[in-house]
């Protein structure tokens, strides 16, 4: 694999002295395809600032992340194959990025800049997985995988539960905005990451978007398996992303920030949909083209030229190396980087090919792409200069390329993709500097008769939680020791108020009692352009304190249980909160 030597980039591109440093604003979009672009040639919609990032900069013709969310954003975050930083899946704490592994944010941060995250963050909640823990100061979003709602949704400040300002993507949009008005003011570089949580389900979009789309005749259309609503609805909210861009775009200018200013665009997997994406084989989910093609627009006037293509295939993990080159930012830590540096190609120094392989991984599928063949996980060959679509398995006709390939994949696997097995990481509570540690139901395990509001356990709830014997468990570390304020966060009908509850962590108990009738609506289907699948509908659950108990520090499973039941059910439980009393 060809690699370059930082020290020389940094000689390439780092600026005269560290008040000259590029801002650096990196927006990533969530479940939006290759095809989701008008200069993809998706006529259906129009993305003219999205579009202008390329033109105006740089595009790359063929871009690859993973299958699916947060090992993309694991990829990211520390240039380095997702396995390696422990991400295995999305949810349940699958989703964690090791807390050995050294972030981009985490080398900015000690270079000076100031450093934000907002939107959708998906490598672990609970501090210091995160993203207040993981070189962000600062922090608004949700932590989580999926959430139940996009307007006025609950949201997390720098770890405080907070109330969001209408449509999430322009909520979060806003927060990038007003923080580079800050920095400026206060003469700082900026290091922001915004991380949008559109098109991703559930399909909820502001009005004057969905007017548009609602009865739109599709032109481009994907397979026979296309949903056309929920394409109407993913489009709708790829303009407004659209839009935000254009505001972000605007506020530099005003700002006199754009020239120096690096702005990357990408997004984490392939189309949530089967709709228009190319013709390319696969989508979120799958390991083919389809499923790992994302588009990368790099704009940065101080050092790109304009409509520069590049043709050599590159990924997330090369964004990393790539941001500290062009930044003049030494990386921090130890591991060596999977990625390589991209500034060559980005600033006209060097054109010459590399002679790599990229992976994509999910679900035990392993596919394998060069500049010119992709290897399918299934081990069929297809030549994607010729056959960009996947038509045709030229394994017998190219034996070298598939053997090649093929041992290229095993070496990975041997090296990166161990074996799945049981993520049996503790979630991690009690640290001084980040007192309030949220467990949600996400994170926890039903027994008895207690199930998950919804399949996709992100933004669910514990539900059915009718006897004595039933439980709901979370798997913790305590990190200090102290005593410590139990809240949980329930909701219960006025018929089933009564209820004794009891928490346990070892020897320590809280116990209270569910007093006060709490019982709202769920919210979310008003608010849906189509049936959601696989989100929770939400709704709004009241804290309950059980009192303040000393807890040693170490390893256990946090218990929740009602021995005594009067009515049919207890309640439902969003959370159990632990906090830390100074």
């Amino acid at each position: 694999m060809l690699r370059y030597s930082l020290l020389a980039l940094l000689a390439v591109a780092a600026p005269a002295s560290a008040a000259e440093r590029p801002n650096v604003l990196v927006i990533l979009t969530d479940d939006q395809g290759w095809g989701d672009l008008s200069i993809s040639g998706n006529t259906n919609l129009r993305t003219p600032h999205l579009d202008a990032l390329a033109t105006d900069g740089a595009r790359f013709d063929r871009f690859f992340v993973q299958p699916v969310c947060s090992p993309t954003r694991a990829e990211f975050l520390t240039g380095r194959w997702h396995p390696r930083g422990g991400v295995s899946g999305v949810s349940t704490g699958a989703e964690r990025l090791n807390l050995s592994e050294r972030t981009i944010a985490d080398a900015f941060s000690a270079a000076g800049y100031a450093t934000a995250c907002f939107g959708k963050w998906h490598n672990g909640s609970q501090f210091p997985y995160h993203p207040n823990g993981r070189g962000f100061s600062e922090y608004y979003g949700f932590t989580s995988g999926h959430w139940g709602e996009y307007f006025d949704a609950p949201l997390d400040h720098n770890g405080k539960a907070v109330k969001g300002d209408g449509f999430s993507a322009d909520d979060f949009t806003s927060r990038a905005i007003a923080f580079f008005k800050a920095q400026t003011e206060a003469k700082k570089p900026a290091f922001v990451y915004l991380a949008l949580n559109t098109p991703h389900s559930p399909m909820q979009v502001p009005q004057k978007y969905w007017d548009r789309f609602e009865k739109f005749p599709l032109k481009m259309v994907g397979d026979k398996k296309e949903d056309v609503n929920h394409t109407r609805a993913a489009l709708a909210m790829c303009e407004n992303i659209d839009d935000n861009v254009g505001r972000l775009s605007a506020a530099l200018k005003e700002l006199k920030l754009e020239r120096d200013t690096i702005v990357v665009y990408f997004n984490d997997n392939g189309p949530n949909g089967p709709r228009w994406n190319g013709g390319m084989k696969g989508r979120k989910g799958s390991t083919d083209e389809g499923g790992v093609r994302s588009p990368l627009h790099i704009r940065w006037p101080a050092g790109i030229k304009p409509g520069t293509l590049v043709p050599h295939i590159a990924g997330a993990i090369d964004l990393y190396p790539t941001l500290c080159a062009l930044a003049g930012v030494k990386r921090v830590g130890e591991k060596p980087f999977d990625g390589i540096s991209l500034a060559p190609w980005l600033l006209g120094k060097e054109a010459k090919p590399t002679e790599r392989v990229l992976f994509s991984a999910w679900a035990g599928r392993v596919s394998a792409r060069d500049q010119r063949f992709r290897l399918d996980a299934a081990g069929a060959l297809f030549d994607m200069v010729n056959d960009p679509n996947q038509t045709k398995d030229i394994a017998k006709e190219k034996p070298d390329d598939a053997k090649r390939l093929s041992a290229a994949v095993e070496a990975w696997k041997r090296d990166v993709y161990a074996p799945a097995k049981k993520d049996d990481r503790p979630f991690t509570v009690g640290y001084a500097e980040f007192p309030r540690t949220v467990l949600p139901a996400r994170d926890g395990a039903p027994a008895g008769g207690v199930k998950r509001s919804a399949n996709a356990p992100n933004c669910s709830f514990f539900t059915n939680w009718t006897k004595p014997e039933d439980a709901m468990l979370w798997n913790i570390e305590v990190n200090t020791a102290g005593r410590y304020e139990a809240i949980v966060h329930y909701t219960c009908a006025k018929a089933d108020v009564g209820a004794t509850v009891e928490l346990a962590l070892g020897a320590a108990k809280w116990t209270g009692t569910i007093a006060d009738a709490h019982d709202p609506p769920l919210r979310g289907a008003k608010e849906d352009r189509v049936p959601r699948q696989g989100e929770s509908y939400v709704k709004d659950f009241k804290p309950l304190s059980l009192g303040v108990v000393e807890v040693p520090a170490g390893k256990g499973t946090l218990t929740l249980r009602a021995p005594k039941v009067p009515g049919k059910a207890v309640a439902d439980v969003r959370a159990v909160e632990l906090v830390l009393v100074k």
